[in-house]
């Protein structure tokens, strides 16, 4: 936790409270549903939420930003994002239902009304229709749209088990499109482009000092990834950020959308 406190001296109280509290929160559960390897559960605050956080070196999101999580796995970078810019609408999309229960209850013990999950692959989130287009052919508007930061409803009574959640079904439509997606999932980055493409809004968010799209964080030698990515991009080592040893081959990858 001193960690986080030193990188990020201007956290308000609350916020500190929060990342305190991550600790005994991913040790009790992942105890019950693993989600992180147990060998790596005592670096935490480091491989994880710092880990994290190092998408907030690379853009300070502004008020009203919507932002999905793409392979949450148990709330990386999503959780952590959550809790630095609690004015950012962030969605966690995980095809692993046991990931996202534990992204339910870290969130609901938080008391973070920034964040709605969803229990299935990227290709299974939608959209709801543009109310222009609506009226135009006279079609009413989905029930199913909710307004940002409302906790969405669960999928079954299953999904609640085990205390409040804010699971979302798969056939829940999101109210608009994502100003970005980011992501710690291992895929190649070529790949993580053509799924999070479909999710980006055409409407770029100026408030946003880098127009929208995907932002990655990749370990390890990314030229031959990066050239296989024909859009502007940029690539920042945390190791200008983090002086830790973790973060000497750890990079955040933005790419144009």
């Amino acid at each position: 936790m001193s960690l986080i406190a030193h990188y990020f001296p201007a956290l308000t109280p609350e916020q500190l409270e929060r990342f305190a509290a991550l600790d005994a929160l991913y040790h009790d559960w992942n105890a019950k549903i693993n989600v992180i390897s147990r060998k790596d559960i005592d670096n935490l605050y480091e491989h994880h939420v710092l880990h994290s956080l190092g998408i907030a070196e690379v853009i300070n999101f502004r008020p009203g930003t919507r932002v999905m999580d793409l392979g949450t796995g148990g709330g990386f970078p999503g959780i952590p994002l959550a809790i630095m810019f609690p004015d950012v609408q962030f969605h966690l999309v995980d095809s692993i239902g046991k990931k996202i229960r534990v992204c339910n209850e870290v969130i609901a013990a938080l008391g973070l009304t920034n964040v709605t999950t969803q229990h299935a692959r990227a290709e299974e989130v939608r959209y709801a229709p543009n109310p222009k287009k609506l009226k135009k052919h006279g079609t009413p508007a989905p029930s199913s749209m909710i307004q940002h930061g409302a906790p969405a409803p669960s999928a079954s009574p299953a999904a609640m088990a085990g205390g409040d959640s804010v699971a979302v079904s798969p056939s829940f439509l999101q109210p608009a499109r994502f100003d970005f997606v980011v992501s710690r999932a291992v895929m190649p980055l070529a790949d993580l482009v053509k799924i999070a493409q479909p999710h980006i809004a055409q409407n770029p968010n100026a408030a946003n000092a880098l127009p929208n799209g995907l932002i990655a964080l990749k370990g390890g030698e990314l030229e031959h990834e990066a050239a296989a990515v024909r859009r502007e991009k940029l690539i920042t080592p945390l190791s200008d950020y983090f002086t830790e040893e973790y973060f000497e081959t750890k990079k955040v990858v933005y790419v144009q959308l």
